[in-house]
């Protein structure tokens, strides 16, 4: 039966061992379920915890053994194609397992398979859309399935883009129904471990050798032989060179080729939190200057977010400084981000300079080719760097059960130099278009200005005039056109390249009845946000500490004034500016409204730009999470709106939740 397990990156002693026998630490970062889509006696061979190299003996039974097994045009009985893959990640497990499912014979070759080599530890969850799901669903169904029963649906509600500081937001996209309209699968966040365990399993421990480094290989022609860390030797009929953004397999190819600093060190983390909007907010990114944040449920009451600020690379922090150096830089922001880095542990926060690779022409020579972030490592700004990857993996099997099945009908040798150009021509053009994508995106979304000013040093003082900036205005109308055709044809313009795949969605992958005119109106958005109101004390004067929780019951009315009379609905503030019956807060077709009850100093609103205004007398005015009601002048009597999920383990009393 499957177990929720959480995970901390920081107790090592503390793992489940998986069939794969894949360590999955135990820890708060993100949630691990051992799937039961295998069972738990599956060992991976390990080659170089043994320290030896092997004998000349082994090496010339191993070379014999592959002498009797290449594919001759003389043989009535075609042997299969030996493919050895450096790197066990996900592009290589993939393509591993899509290899084998075409009935070649495949030996993967991974240094720690027990880790998420590289760039991934610090990554987490991974993104899987549309797109790669149903690549993943033509390579296997069951792994498919398996990825998507445990995998959290963001791509059902709304994602979109917000303005850092205001939370409001600035453009939508719908990412549920190009997915629908292909019948494809739609997107979802997955730990990867569990991606990894998953994938593995599948791919079956005769496959995959765990603790075996590529670090050379010689492509001779008719085969191809790569040298391990440890001195070992394997032979195969061709090389795909998975092994990541630092790749071996490409050095030796093309020489060193230095990896492309973006300009920005990302910060990670993964903490327990909620969002009162879950349920009708999958993913958010909030836009600023020179910096922007990205966070994304993952399922199990957990939210991950990612926090980019433009600095040079190779900066570090001072010990246990990272969530301080994070609250300085985005402190300013609303409550969306602050929230979340608020709940966010030290320790659970991770660091790395962002690099990519720039797209290439050539990919590969003779019977070696690569594939994944080895040959178009790509920012994480489209989330498609993975999905790109299984888009590989299931290209290149393709291309080579082509080549052998012309092999066959010929009665020639397969082509198998061809087969890889074929495949590298395939992809080239769809992955640098992503590719490019992504880039801009990071230009995008770290240029953005709200307001004319931001960034212009002693022109800054401009922004207190709230002139709309040009490229603000100019961007949303290009982003709504364009988006939505971007979209279709990210998660969707592959779709028809893929064979043995049915075109029809999951009953499961529904969306809520009220998506569509979330995306039409904000305000049907902020209704539907199912959280509990508070009213949070923050003037010079207020004399509480308490948190003031508002009643969802439109026949209460909550009044605010210097006098409780008994009455439990009533907010007291025995101050000279507040009147005995300042203020009143009523709740209507589910959002909440402050009146002035004819005060003599008046009640004011602001919102978390610090837009001030005054309520009139006797008039209903709607105010929305992190606005200010101000009770009376000089800010001396004010609450903060904040919408939090219910804490049901608080201590709640006639309405009021007592602060921490």
């Amino acid at each position: 039966m499957a177990s929720a397990l959480s995970y901390n990156s920081m107790n090592l002693s503390a793992t489940v061992f998986s069939r794969t026998n894949l360590p999955i630490p135990i820890t708060r970062d993100f949630p691990v379920e051992i799937s039961p889509y295998v069972p738990c006696n599956y060992n991976l061979r390990s080659r170089a915890r043994t320290g030896q190299k092997r004998s000349s003996t082994e090496v010339s039974a191993t070379v014999a053994t592959r002498e009797n097994n290449t594919v001759s045009s003389n043989s009535s009985d075609q042997k299969k194609l030996r493919v050895l893959v450096a790197g066990g990640g996900i592009g290589g497990l993939v393509f591993a397992l899509a290899a084998k499912k075409k009935g070649f014979e495949v030996m993967v070759f991974e240094r720690d398979l027990s880790a998420v080599r590289g760039e991934g530890q610090y990554r987490g969850p991974i993104q899987i859309q549309s797109n790669a799901l149903a690549a993943l669903e033509a390579i296997d169904m069951d792994v498919a399935e398996e990825v998507m029963r445990v995998g959290c649906i963001t791509g059902d509600r709304i994602n979109g883009l917000v303005d850092g500081v205001s939370g409001t937001w600035y453009v939508k996209f719908d990412t549920f129904t190009p997915a629908a309209e292909r019948g494809l699968p739609v997107t979802r966040v997955i730990s990867r471990m569990l991606l990894q365990q998953i994938l593995a399993g599948a791919v079956g421990d005769e496959i995959i050798f765990n603790g075996s480094n590529v670090v050379d290989f010689q492509d001779l022609g008719n085969k191809v032989n790569v040298v391990l860390e440890n001195g070992e030797c394997y032979e195969g009929d061709l090389l795909v060179g998975a092994d990541g953004i630092w790749s071996k397999v490409r050095k030796n190819l093309f020489g060193l080729e230095e990896a492309v600093y973006s300009g920005y060190t990302c910060y990670t983390g993964i903490t327990d939190f909620v969002p009162a909007d879950i349920s009708s907010v999958g993913y958010r990114v909030f836009l600023g200057h020179k910096q922007y944040f990205v966070s994304s449920d993952v399922g199990a009451g957990k939210m991950q977010w990612y926090a980019f600020h433009k600095e040079p690379a190779g900066g570090a922090d001072a010990p246990n400084g990272k969530k301080e150096t994070l609250l300085k830089i985005f402190g300013g922001w609303c409550d969306n981000v602050v929230d979340l880095l608020l709940a966010t542990e030290e320790d659970a926060i991770l660091r790395r300079d962002i690099y990519d690779r720039t797209p290439t022409l050539t990919w590969g020579k003779g019977n070696v080719t690569l594939l994944g972030d080895s040959v178009h490592a790509m920012q994480p700004n489209l989330g498609q760097g993975g999905c790109m990857a299984i888009e590989d993996g299931y290209q290149l099997a393709l291309e080579l059960e082509k080549a052998l099945k012309k092999s066959r009908e010929l009665g020639t040798p397969p082509d198998i130099a061809a087969s890889l150009r074929s495949y590298e021509t395939s992809r080239k053009l769809r992955v640098a278009i992503i590719h490019g994508m992504a880039r801009m995106a990071a230009i995008m979304a770290s240029t953005y200005k709200a307001y004319l000013g931001v960034g212009l040093g002693p022109l800054s003082f401009l922004t207190k005039f709230r002139i709309p900036h040009p490229g603000r205005v100019g961007g949303r109308i290009f982003i709504d056109k364009a988006m939505p055709l971007m979209l279709s044809w990210v998660l969707g313009g592959n779709s028809s390249k893929l064979e043995g795949r049915p075109p029809s969605c999951r009953l499961s992958d529904k969306a809520d009845d009220q998506l569509r005119s979330w995306f039409e109106d904000d305000d049907a958005l902020e209704r539907a946000i199912d959280g509990e109101w508070y009213l949070i004390p923050c003037g010079h004067e207020n004399g509480a500490s308490q948190l003031i929780r508002l009643n969802r019951d439109e026949k209460t009315t909550c009044i605010i004034g210097t006098t409780s009379n008994g009455d439990s609905s009533r907010i007291t503030v025995p101050l000279p500016q507040v009147s005995e019956n300042h203020a009143c807060i009523t709740y209507k077709d589910g959002g909440f409204y402050v009146s002035d009850l004819g005060s003599k100093h008046g009640t004011w609103l602001a919102d978390i730009e610090e837009k001030r205004y005054r309520v009139p007398p006797n008039f209903a005015v709607r105010f929305h999470p992190s606005d200010v009601i101000e009770i009376g002048p000089g800010q001396k009597v004010a609450f903060r709106v904040k919408v939090m999920q219910a804490t049901p383990n608080s201590p709640e009393k006639d309405g009021i939740l007592q602060a921490a």
